[in-house]
């Protein structure tokens, strides 16, 4: 039995314990038939032109968890931002934790999907936004036939939520090979204001495979800083699915910082809907091994005035396989649009491999759009500069790779997280630098 057949089976055994009357029953047979007609995306789809999934699915995945795992709070310890003081959403193998879990309900809702799908109160914004968004895909489809746990989160209008919040999935590696689909809904009301903190953490060496999804609603003049931090083990991949709606004003910045996992594949989705948007895409990549990274981003503007800045930098050592496929899309209306894309990567091995592909799609006569991307190696002569003042090779490369990725850096508004992120990089190129940056 294919995974495919192993998951359309499975799926006619969850809706023998999912609620008939759930406001999206009828979403989740629409999605199943989506999945089973379109399936798994394959290379010769254009988007998918550079990441295969062929190896990741011939694994006999364990597909639904009804068992909340107890976990020792110092296995997890290490993966939390303890130096600032954060709400925590926390999962096992798909399950809610609550013993790991620190959430707030005043004022601001903070709870699990499968609280908001059945509780009465959450209906009206079920109906509103859940599956508004996200893409009629094969990949989104299944997560949304299959959607049970995951974070929702629902800032009123005018909140301005004090502390970051924090939505980690750990995979305990109970199963030999697990398969997980958390699905996350955001919706942040006129003038609020929200900063979240996204992880994916495998505590074995055992083989997961992730499918996220996440929609996220900006209202008018909201605010959202997002951090996704994706720093897990070689036997790990993760297909990451976010979609981003603004409406007039709003202000949205994304930055994934993608340094760990076999395999990862970032699909990122802002839809401008109002005037004067701003959105921000930013990621640095620092890979190694046999690692492969697929950045994949479409900014689309459909009203004028609006601005859009994507700043992605990689970085690829050994036999590492980097991929960034943005597209910038202006639509006839969408007239003053002043958006920005720039890719730049460092190939450190003769092995290592990046495929770029910046696209522009503009059809208003009046904007300000410009792309680049770039491919090299460390400057020679910079380098020959650090080591003739005494500086090591290790330490004169880290160098300049903290100055490569600092135009991403800088603009991380959480400053312990900021700190946290330096000390990754630190450790990904194996050097102790010594100082804080």
């Amino acid at each position: 039995m294919s995974f495919k057949d192993k998951l359309l089976t499975s799926y006619i055994a969850l809706e023998d314990y999912l609620e008939f009357d759930s406001p999206i029953h009828d979403v989740r047979n629409k999605a199943i038939k989506i999945f089973e007609e379109k399936g798994f995306p394959t290379k010769k789809e254009e988007a998918w032109k550079y990441t295969s999934l062929n190896k990741l699915l011939k694994q006999d995945y364990s597909i639904i968890s009804n068992k909340e795992n107890n976990v020792e709070w110092k296995k997890v310890r290490p993966y939390f931002l303890h130096e600032i003081d954060t709400y925590k959403i926390v999962f096992i193998d798909g399950v809610y934790s609550s013993f790991l879990s620190e959430t707030t309900h005043d004022d601001v809702d903070v709870c699990l999907m499968s609280a908001a799908l059945t509780k009465s109160k959450f209906k009206p914004v079920i109906e509103t936004y859940f599956n508004k968004i996200a893409k009629k895909d094969g990949i989104t489809s299944l997560n949304t036939a299959f959607t049970k746990d995951g974070a929702y989160i629902n800032i009123p209008a005018h909140k301005e939520v004090q502390k970051p919040i924090e939505i980690i999935n750990f995979s305990t590696g109970s199963e030999a090979a697990m398969f997980l689909q958390p699905r996350n809904l955001i919706v942040v009301g006129e003038n609020a204001h929200v900063q979240i903190i996204e992880r994916h953490q495998s505590l074995s060496e055992n083989k997961v495979l992730t499918n996220s999804v996440t929609e996220i609603f900006a209202e008018k003049r909201a605010y959202v800083d997002y951090y996704k931090i994706q720093n897990d083990t070689d036997t790990s991949s993760l297909i990451d699915n976010t979609y981003i709606s603004q409406e007039h004003q709003s202000i949205c910045h994304v930055h994934t910082f993608a340094f760990g996992g076999d395999l990862v594949r970032n699909n990122l989705n802002f839809y401008q809907k109002g005037e004067r948007c701003d959105s921000t895409l930013k990621g640095v990549t620092i890979l190694e091994g046999n690692q492969h990274v697929d950045h994949n981003t479409l900014v689309h503007h459909t009203a004028p005035n609006c601005e859009s800045h994507q700043d992605y930098k990689g970085i690829f050592a050994e036999s590492s396989t980097g991929v960034f496929n943005g597209k910038i899309l202006v639509d006839k209306i969408a007239q003053k649009i002043d958006a920005f894309q720039q890719n730049n990567n460092i190939l450190i091995d003769d092995k290592a491999t990046i495929n770029a592909k910046p696209q522009l799609e503009i059809f208003a006569d009046d904007v300000k759009c410009s792309h680049g991307c770039t491919i090299g190696q460390f400057d020679e002569d910079a380098l020959f500069y650090l080591r003739s003042r005494g500086i090591g090779v290790k330490e004169s490369q880290a160098l300049l790779m903290y100055a490569f990725a600092n135009t991403v850096l800088e603009s991380v508004k959480i400053p312990e997280l900021k700190m946290r992120i330096n000390k990754l990089i630190a450790n990904k190129i194996g050097v102790s630098l010594g100082f804080e940056l």
